[in-house]
């Protein structure tokens, strides 16, 4: 019996926090999107892997890099060694492989920013490769916030900015930090498919986890409101606020 009544307890205050998650997503000053896998379908540094013939390398890479053995600007100095893109290879890629938007997203920005609310773009992928995405939606390219990929003068590959904090482990919380700073934001949430979104809130006010693309469990597991539409986001927001 005490056993029930604790499950009881435990599924009120489940509910209690997808609520409240709920009002501070109807009450948002500024709303922070992952993208790889979140508003596009694929991961750009898989794609751009494959396209460069380093397919089967990276991926191998990236899974060693989710048990947690490298922290992730390791992992992603390593896969960017092993693909060393050249500048003409990210055109061409950017040309024959234009990113795939997921379902619900254009609409949701468009709701979004009808009601004011600014719209960014914090992923550990490439500036390069986000922006056609952003100017697709309507996102301004200041609100992008990324990794910048370094080229010589002859084009070739020379490193990335590590300077970038979402080229670091917990930069896109520094991110929302600095917005906040910036902005004077008092409620922002963060929606992501991955652990690096997940672990931006705090400092993002609400997470909302998304697993239209990707399922990730772990996600899944943590997420005290998880979603695999982007439709119930836009129907949440037709909901009045208390």
């Amino acid at each position: 019996m005490n056993t029930l009544k604790t499950l009881g307890l435990l599924s009120i205050s489940v509910m209690s926090s997808e609520s409240n998650i709920r009002e501070v997503w109807r009450q948002a000053d500024a709303v922070c999107f992952d993208v790889d896998s979140t508003v596009i379908k694929e991961e750009g540094i898989d794609e751009l892997a494959k396209f460069c013939g380093k397919g089967e390398e990276v991926t191998r890479l990236t899974k060693e890099a989710m048990k947690g053995a490298m922290t992730f600007q390791e992992a992603l100095k390593l896969r960017l060694n092993i693909i060393n893109p050249s500048l003409q290879q990210i055109k061409e890629f950017i040309k024959q492989h234009p990113s795939s938007l997921t379902p619900g997203i254009k609409n949701l920005i468009e709701v979004l920013q009808n009601r004011g609310v600014p719209v960014y773009l914090v992923s550990g992928g490439f500036r390069c490769l986000i922006g056609p995405v952003a100017e697709q939606l309507g996102i301004p390219l200041e609100n992008i916030f990324a990794n910048r990929l370094k080229f010589f003068f002859n084009g070739d590959y020379a490193g990335f900015d590590e300077n970038e904090p979402t080229s670091r482990t917990g930069g896109k919380g520094v991110v929302i930090k600095k917005l906040k700073d910036l902005h004077n934001y008092h409620r922002i949430v963060m929606i992501g498919d991955g652990a690096t979104d997940l672990e931006a809130s705090p400092p993002a006010d609400a997470f909302i986890g998304f697993g239209g693309n990707v399922l990730r469990e772990e996600v899944k597991k943590k997420s005290q409101w998880y979603v695999t539409d982007l439709q119930e986001l836009v129907d949440s927001l037709a909901i009045q606020s208390k």
